[in-house]
């Protein structure tokens, strides 16, 4: 048997998923295992994505460690499928690792988990959400889910999950389907890979000002990322304190949610906002990250964020609501600033209280390791709990 084989989102349909893909498998790859990738390349026909326009550009600069193989790329029709069954009899892995977060991937996953359990293989599956909040609005799609996950995890022998906040869900949702797994808890990984340019496109709107306190949003603009909240908390800031910031919101617009990005046009400060609504390249948001003081994501729920690992990798102060998962993500890293749920003068508030400290700057608790080593634990024989 060979190492690992790791399934996930390549590039073409690039996401946070993409990039965390890349990331495990080339932590496991120095990590000294043997790995290889079969990388999910078209997954759903580009018309039904929301980020459709921008499928296939080249849009990130992270490439696979030389030592990892990609082993086949296989498209939501199917394509590649038989190439990827055939390296898995081939190759037998010691672990076969599935990213779960939407039930597109669902058929491809049952194909490969079934291949896997006949070749005595051990399925995992790591989970980033239990189902995408813009997918379970499409008819049919939930059902279909409720239907068939039951089935993939009664093939699988263990689950990977980022907080226990996550687990808990987990077992809210799927009860004694577990019953048999094994799950382990490992926090989500450093995103320390985005260049360091200091300079974003256009100045990021903050032209040679030097005393004020730069706040960025970052990432994509859907309800429940709470955009709106902070586009009141800056719209109530007085004339003078106002004055005192920039902020940039990066973010390309999802399910028709435009409220936001209206807010912050027609609000009182809008010559102190830049809103860039787009899914911008590497090089891009690593400038406005380097550029930014502060990271804001009042997110409605929420067990990981990439925006938010990247800010902790800066050593970046973070603002964000108590929910989900998130307070677990934070809990180590002395930079994060967390306010009530749906509390606005809360939220400004904790803006303002940036100010006087807004040059500091703090470690990233956060590694690769322990997912690396709750991988290794899942892929030992006799791992699974029943």
């Amino acid at each position: 048997m060979s190492g690992v084989c790791l399934v996930g989102p390549g590039f073409r349909f690039l996401s946070g998923l993409s990039v965390y893909t890349c990331r495990l498998a080339n932590a496991l790859a120095q990590d000294g295992q043997d790995v290889d990738v079969v990388l999910l390349d078209r997954l759903v026909p580009a018309r039904l994505y929301p980020g459709g326009h921008r499928v296939g550009a080249p849009l990130s600069s992270l490439a696979y460690d030389p030592r990892v193989r990609v082993a086949a790329q296989v498209d939501w029709y199917g394509a590649g499928l038989v190439r990827a069954l055939a390296h898995l009899r081939r190759r037998r892995p010691r672990v076969l690792v599935l990213q779960w977060w939407t039930a597109a991937t669902l058929h491809t996953y049952l194909a490969l988990a079934l291949a896997a359990r006949r070749l005595g293989v051990p399925v995992v599956l790591e989970f980033h959400e239990l189902q995408d909040t813009g997918e379970a609005a499409v008819p049919l799609v939930a059902p279909y889910r409720a239907a068939l996950v039951p089935t993939l995890l009664r093939l699988a022998s263990g689950a990977l999950v980022h907080t226990e906040h996550d687990r808990e869900m987990l077992q809210q949702a799927y009860g004694d389907t577990l019953a048999h797994l094994h799950v382990e808890v490992a926090p989500h990984g450093p995103y320390d890979h985005l260049p360091t340019t200091a300079t974003p496109p256009g100045g990021s709107g903050a032209g040679d000002e030097q005393d004020v306190t730069r706040l960025l949003f970052f990432g994509l603009i859907r309800p429940y990322k709470g955009l709106e909240d902070l586009a009141e908390a800056f719209d109530g800031l007085t004339d003078e304190q106002a004055r005192r910031f920039r902020l940039t919101v990066v973010g390309e617009t999802w399910e028709g949610w435009t409220r936001p990005t209206r807010m912050l046009a027609g609000g009182r400060h809008r010559d102190r906002v830049e809103v860039v609504n787009e899914y911008v390249t590497d090089e891009a948001a690593g400038a406005y990250f380097a550029a930014a003081d502060a990271v804001v994501l009042p997110y409605r729920r929420g067990s990981a964020s990439g925006p938010l690992q990247i800010a902790m990798s800066r050593g970046l102060h973070v603002v964000l609501y108590a929910v989900g998962g998130l307070v677990e993500a934070v809990r180590d890293y002395p930079g994060a600033r967390l306010v009530p749920p749906d509390d606005v003068a809360g939220l400004r508030q904790a803006l303002l209280d940036l100010e006087p400290v807004r040059h500091e700057r703090f470690p990233d608790p956060h590694s690769w390791d322990r997912t690396t080593a709750a991988l290794d634990r899942l892929a030992r024989p006799g791992s699974a709990a029943g």
